[in-house]
């Protein structure tokens, strides 16, 4: 019942109460303990010193359910009777009486492999059973249960094991054998087992025979298939600071071992996942495989915009991965898109007014109508400029006194901004603008990674645009007017359009159509500015 209280507790109260019902639906996936958890309650049910939820365990009814030889407990496969003439010889005997015990039971396994015709023989009986006979069914599949069938049963899903319970449970038993094991072996077959505790336990007895009768990490992750973690620690470094090569040489190093590379997807993944955890909340940190510190450090070299873009990444990764040529190349090109699409500049907060230069030159800036945004310039890197149509468009003579809701979308072109900042600042809309105070309403559907951090890089960058000391507010809302978002959609809506209507406009376009009795498709149809 390791894992399972929830239903244990619901079997409990009934079995102690007296509340019984004729039928009990067990599901859930494979190895979660829905057949043992059957024969459990047929002890309960039919133990000699009466019905409750601790059988004794030692009365001849309860040694011949352990020993699978009552012939009041009546076990099927479903799987392999699966006609109703199997059903109806086996509901012959329903009428009659135990023979000793105080319930004939019957516990059908796989039951959602019955056919139609077998779930209706099998109704009958469910719809009016006799006081005598309980009805135990497992299955896997639920879904494929007639509603008819379901509506008459007790229906309790069993849920998969985390590693967490897994784990705790292999102790206890590996404790009672007396054999020797270190915990980060038990970890990875915790994992291994996806949840089952059966394949949990078939996969620890592999691995004692594996390690000659003791549980070690290095044995286990050969016996596994699965990559030091160490291998996984450094590629997350080499991809946070930047070094392809020695990305490609980590993954050299791993390919020499035959490691399992979608295995080794899932252990980086697994590694991105607790680094976000350690930057929203340093003291969750899971020290589980004794690397909290190395997680913290890795932690602190990434931006949470980087842990956010690989985890993503590497999720799209592990779709995509057996479509590659073979595993390894996969796997390379995975860490390759993380630094591909890794963003090559930031906000350095520590810069001043002073430090920063113009992208269009200041030069007579009041008669021609443009304002250059300050924005970093990187050393040795050129300053990357908004595209002309756009810095054309930040028209007038803009200053802060002059920041409107309408040129406000044109003006974040000019801040620099990137990434999930970028993203934020996009779907804000500017309230008003008093003195140095810039109100924002962030459109609440867009809202839910916003933090301040994100408020303050925004902030920050406006106060280098304007080189004045800034208070800017955001709050989660539903806006009046058109964000940069909304506006961005719009523009693309209506140029969309457009280009449909200059393709269906073209006159050779319509000759052929006419000429071969063709069609238009206008979902391929895209402009060729977007």
């Amino acid at each position: 019942m390791v894992g399972q209280e929830h239903v244990l507790q619901a079997l409990v109260n009934a079995l102690d109460h007296g509340r019984l019902h004729h039928a009990y639906l067990f599901t859930g996936t494979r190895g979660v303990g829905k057949t043992t958890i059957a024969r459990i309650l047929a002890k309960c049910l039919n133990c000699e010193q009466g019905v409750s939820s601790e059988p004794c365990g030692e009365c001849s009814s309860c040694l011949e359910i352990a020993e699978g030889r009552s012939v009041d407990l009546l076990e099927v496969d479903a799987a392999s009777r699966t006609k109703v003439e199997d059903t109806r010889e086996l509901l012959e005997n329903v009428q009659y009486a135990p023979t000793h015990a105080r319930y004939k039971v019957y516990l059908i396994d796989e039951v959602h492999m019955l056919s139609g015709h077998s779930f209706n023989a099998l109704l009958k009986t469910l719809e009016e059973p006799p006081p005598h006979v309980k009805f135990l069914l497992a299955t896997t599949d639920p879904q494929k249960l007639p509603a008819t069938i379901l509506s008459r049963c007790l229906q309790f899903n069993l849920k998969n094991m985390p590693p967490e319970q897994i784990v705790g449970h292999l102790k206890s038993v590996l404790a009672e054998e007396m054999v020797s094991f270190e915990e980060p072996a038990l970890w990875l077959l915790g994992r291994a087992a996806n949840g089952s505790m059966r394949d949990a336990l078939s996969l620890t007895d592999q691995a004692i025979a594996f390690g000659s009768g003791s549980l070690s990490e290095t044995d286990v992750r050969s016996m596994l298939g699965t990559v030091d973690l160490n291998f996984v620690y450094q590629l997350l470094e080499a991809v946070g600071g930047g070094e392809p090569a020695a990305v490609l040489d980590t993954v050299g190093k791993m390919a020499e071992h035959a490691p399992d590379f979608e295995g080794s997807l899932d252990e980086l993944i697994s590694l991105l996942h607790r680094v976000a955890v350690a930057q929203a909340v340093p003291d969750a940190i899971d020290n589980s495989w004794g690397d909290a510190q190395r997680v913290a450090s890795i932690a602190t070299s990434l931006t949470a915009e980087d842990a956010q873009l690989f985890y993503q990444i590497a999720l799209n990764g592990k779709r995509d991965i057996t479509l590659a040529p073979d595993p390894r190349s996969g796997f390379e090109m995975i860490l390759l898109r993380m630094l591909a699409f890794r963003p090559a500049a930031v906000i350095d907060e520590s810069l001043g007014p002073e430090d920063l230069q113009s992208v269009v030159a200041p030069t007579d800036q009041a008669a021609a109508g443009e304002v250059g945004a300050p924005v970093k310039k990187p050393p040795e890197e050129p300053v990357v400029s908004a595209p002309e149509p756009m810095a054309a468009a930040v028209a007038g003579d803009v200053n802060l006194a002059g920041l409107t809701p309408a040129n406000w979308p044109q003006l974040l072109e000019q801040l620099g901004l990137l990434g999930i900042v970028y993203n934020i600042a996009s779907h804000c809309e500017l309230q008003h603008c008093s003195g140095n105070d810039l109100s924002f309403v962030l459109d609440a559907d867009n809202s839910s990674l916003f933090n301040d951090g994100h408020r303050d890089k925004i902030r920050l960058a406006l106060e280098n645009y304007f080189g004045e000391a800034l208070t800017v507010g955001i709050e989660p809302g539903e806006p009046q007017g058109e964000t940069p978002a909304m506006r961005q959609q719009r523009l693309a809506r209506e140029r969309q359009q457009e280009a449909v209507a200059e393709i269906e406009g073209d006159p050779q376009l319509q000759q052929l159509i006419a000429r071969f009795d063709g069609e238009l498709d206008r979902a391929s149809i895209v402009p060729t500015d977007s």
